[in-house]
């Protein structure tokens, strides 16, 4: 057996653990790339007035995207169970916090004679 076929053995590869990928790749394209995907989704959905229910449907299409991108763009596991639950927690974090972020800043902007902003994600009625 040469070199180039121990690197084809699958055996002979790292484990990639919970994620199903390494975590050079969890942090570039599942946080960085596909996070800002879920930012932009969760301000949109906010942006158009939709409940905060609707954030999962769209976390979970970009986590199975996620992982169909790992899966074809670095080899790894295609069907993770446990990579396409952990990365799409993370994507429906990223995009609820966006959409409540979102939201509480319409709200404020909006309707400034009524709400007075509450740190970063909340609003409050303005004492009369």
């Amino acid at each position: 057996m040469n070199t180039s076929d121990a690197m084809l053995d699958p055996a002979a590869l790292p484990d990639p653990g919970l994620f199903g990928t390494s975590p050079m790749v969890t942090l570039f394209l599942t946080i960085l790339f596909m996070g800002g995907c879920a930012l932009m989704t969760g301000r949109g959905l906010a942006n158009t007035w939709k409940p905060a229910w609707q954030v999962a449907p769209y976390a979970l299409l970009l986590g199975l995207a996620d992982r169909f991108l790992i899966y074809a763009l670095f080899g790894g596991e295609l069907l993770s169970g446990s990579g396409l639950l952990a990365h799409t927690l993370i994507l429906l974090v990223i995009a609820f916090a966006s959409h409540q972020a979102t939201k509480a800043g319409r709200m404020v902007s909006q309707y400034p004679w009524l709400y007075e902003r509450v740190w970063f994600f909340g609003w409050r009625r303005r004492a009369s």
